[in-house]
């Protein structure tokens, strides 16, 4: 294909014609929002009703994190409360019926029906407990909790979860053992509720402990479970029974795994706390997570996402391989917010992909692309997707230095995935969208104030505002500025927004509670503390060797899942022993989620490549190898960290600088060492000795830059005699 980008082949329109064939906008529906397919579209007064309670929920959050605050166990629990009743209202349990012929038979039908009297039963034990504690009584008696609530709470919970597993019916009708599962997890939340707010609150995890809260927490834990495996799959729910089961099963196993063992009674009154699912993970979900996830369905309903990904395209869609490098800037921009590496994929994918095949991109290599520019987005400062609220929760480091740590590692990310499709795009020769396909630059220009809500949010944060004050100003200017749009925001495109928040917010809730449980058991069990010591033991041997070990373990816990889950429980495994064996906190956590993050893209099981190679018609394990490559850099960059903490803004200004410049520069190398091109192609000799000048480059230290810096200098002079100017258009 020709390099030539900008040239009409007729020659002969003039430039009236010419700009009035100029699209307004390429980017349509990038905003559109996502239905899952086992999500219930509703219809009549049940969309209402739901439409209300998804409002609702996120106009809780707004006013108890802004005007009226709660106390936080109970803000926590209601927070989970109310994500379960929104998920099993929304999310099937089973594949929807396609007609009647499928549709599940009556009995089952009136079976679930028959269990919404043991489950009101329930709740209305919770009631008259409440009550007598009213009354002046210190506690309820132990036989009301265990027969009365325990017993039928429990046996209703397991049923309903069964039986929701094998009830089928059409996609708009509601099923009646999701009906019994909402009202669970309102008896669940009513004990817990009624229970934290009394002296039984300090009783959790001993014997004294009411079985109440055991019962209530094993409903609640099912309850998680369940509802993540709807909206998350199967892999988070998998790892949680493995942990669970470790709990009653590692007394009887040999080694360091090997612990005294813990009684159904101490654990779960205890896992249902700030210890396990009300903790770190929920602390962060209920409070930054779910502001900005409101913050990012006013910018979708604003219709800012669309503009993005035209600027995008008016920026660098006529650059050779044009489509892929827009995929790069607009799934970065969208993926920081949105905050799931394979719902970036789905919403920008859908547009970029089919482009990238236009202009000569294979499908493997266009969804390889895009997943793992998708995937970078977790990594791109301000929002880093929810891991950095989450980092900034575990280890007490200020939001603001780590979203400043990851300047210069999210600019390396992204730097080598453009220079993997700029040589590419070279090597085989192809084109940018021409001038007609794409809209003008100078058009969308006048619109940069859309921009305005994450300047806004960036200003705010870095003036010391709080991170809830701050998304909440960033929040209001979204619907402001879109008032100068034209893409108006009123009372009903605000209340859509609310709307949308409350559903988006279900899966990272459910991720994260799920998470909580893992976190639980790690630091329940001391299991974490048992595997630092084995990670002590390997530093004994090398450093590197227990780097090594610790990203293969980061990497296996993420797969299969969301990024904020995966980063929850590599932080709470492998983190505490890289600081045991004398890393830097911001360091090790650093580590550890890049390789949280990362795993998305990791074959054998990459969800972000996965679901590029179901929009591309790819198949997905090569997808994954290939996008394996192109994100090959964030497999090295994090190393690069413990070799040279300047890399994290730790050091002078000049050290900051020396590292920033020269490890861009090995990661150009590097780039063109897996592309097989520089200023054109490279032999074989030459790929080898770019490996070795990129990896000194890398590595940070003033000797390694200098000899990688003369290595990359030869290298230039001999491509550059070797294939002059022919093979180097314009990289921009």
């Amino acid at each position: 294909m020709s390099h030539n980008t900008d040239q009409d082949p007729n020659g002969l329109k003039d430039d009236a014609q010419t700009a009035s064939s100029i699209p307004e906008s390429i980017a349509e529906g990038v905003d559109e929002e996502v239905v899952e397919s086992n999500r219930r579209v509703f219809v009549g007064w049940q969309f209402f009703l739901f439409a209300a309670l998804a409002i609702g929920y996120s106009s809780f959050h707004l006013f108890s994190l802004n005007v009226y605050p709660m106390e936080t166990w109970s803000f926590r629990i209601v927070h989970i409360a109310g994500a379960l009743i929104l998920g099993y209202g929304l999310f099937a349990g089973a594949r929807f019926a396609e007609d009647d012929q499928q549709a599940s038979p009556a009995w089952l039908k009136w079976a679930s029906y028959a269990l919404l009297a043991p489950a009101i039963y329930a709740l209305v034990q919770v009631v008259l407990m409440q009550q007598t504690l009213n009354g002046g009584a210190m506690r309820i008696d132990p036989s009301i909790e265990t027969l009365h609530y325990g017993y039928p709470l429990i046996a209703t919970t397991a049923a309903a979860i069964a039986l929701s597993w094998f009830y089928r019916q059409a996609r708009h009708r509601f099923n009646p053992a999701d009906l019994v599962l909402m009202v669970c997890a309102i008896a669940s939340a009513a004990y817990l509720l009624m229970a934290f707010n009394t002296n039984m609150r300090m009783s959790t995890g001993t014997s004294f402990a009411p079985p109440g809260i055991s019962w209530a927490a094993i409903a609640g834990s099912l309850l998680i479970l369940e509802l993540t495996r709807r909206v998350a799959g199967l892999a988070l729910v998998v790892i949680s029974a493995v942990f669970l089961v470790y709990v009653f099963a590692g007394q009887h196993l040999p080694g360091f795994l090997g612990y005294p063992g813990l009684s159904v009674q101490r654990f779960f009154s205890q896992v249902y706390t700030d210890a396990g699912i009300l903790g770190p993970t929920t602390a962060v979900s209920s409070t930054y997570i779910i502001l900005f996830i409101i913050f990012a369905a006013f910018l979708q309903a604003s219709k800012v996402g669309d503009y993005f990904v035209n600027f995008a395209f008016a920026a660098a869609g006529r650059a050779r391989g044009g489509p892929a490098k827009v995929s790069i800037f607009a799934s970065g921009l969208m993926g920081m917010i949105n905050g799931t590496s394979a719902g970036n994929v789905v919403s920008t994918g859908s547009l970029t992909i089919p482009l990238m095949k236009k202009v000569g991109y294979p499908a493997r290599s266009a969804g390889a692309i895009e997943a793992a520019a998708s995937t970078g987005g977790q990594i791109m400062p301000p929002i880093m997707g929810a891991g950095a609220f989450i980092m900034a929760e575990v280890t007490g480091i200020p939001y603001t230095e780590i979203a400043i740590a990851a300047v210069i590692p999210a600019i390396l990310y992204f730097a080598s995935i453009y220079f993997m499709v700029d040589f590419e795009a070279a090597r085989k020769g192809m084109r940018g969208m021409r001038k007609d396909e794409i809209p003008l630059f100078s058009k969308l220009v006048k619109q940069v104030y859309l921009f305005a809500p994450i300047i806004i949010l960036i200003v705010a944060l870095f003036m010391g505002y709080s991170v809830i004050r701050a998304g909440t100003l960033a929040t209001a200017s979204a619907a402001v500025v879109s008032w100068i749009s034209p893409n108006k925001m009123g009372i009903r495109a605000i209340l859509r927004a609310l709307q949308l928040a409350g559903i988006m917010s279900i899966q990272i809730i459910a991720v994260c509670a799920c998470a909580g449980l893992i976190v639980g058991v790690i630091s329940l069990t001391g299991v974490g503390a048992r595997f630092s010591s084995l990670l002590l033991g390997l530093a004994g041997v090398s450093q590197l060797l227990a780097l090594v070990f610790a990203m293969l373990i980061s990497i296996l816990l993420g797969m299969g899942m969301p990024t904020t889950a995966a980063y929850a429980v590599a932080a709470s495994v492998v983190a505490p022993g890289l600081i045991n064996i004398g890393i830097e906190p911001l360091v090790a956590h650093f580590f550890v989620f890049y390789f949280a993050v990362v795993s998305a893209i990791t074959p054998p099981v990459a969800l972000a490549s996965y679901a590029a190679a179901g929009i591309s018609g790819d198949n997905p394990m090569g997808t994954s190898v290939a996008s394996f490559k192109i994100g090959l850099a964030a497999f090295i960059v994090p190393f690069m960290f413990f070799y040279s903490p300047a890399m994290l803004m730790e050091g002078s200004a000049m050290q900051i600088l020396r590292v920033g410049v020269t490890a861009t520069l090995g990661i150009i190398l590097l780039s063109g060492m897996v592309q097989a091109w520089f200023f054109g192609p490279v032999n074989t000799l030459q790929r080898v000795v770019m490996l070795v000048g990129a990896l000194f480059m890398i590595y940070g230290g003033i000797y390694s830059d200098i000899a990688g810096l003369a290595i990359g200098a030869a290298l230039f002079v001999m491509q550059r005699k070797q294939h002059g100017n022919k093979a180097t258009p314009s990289t921009t």
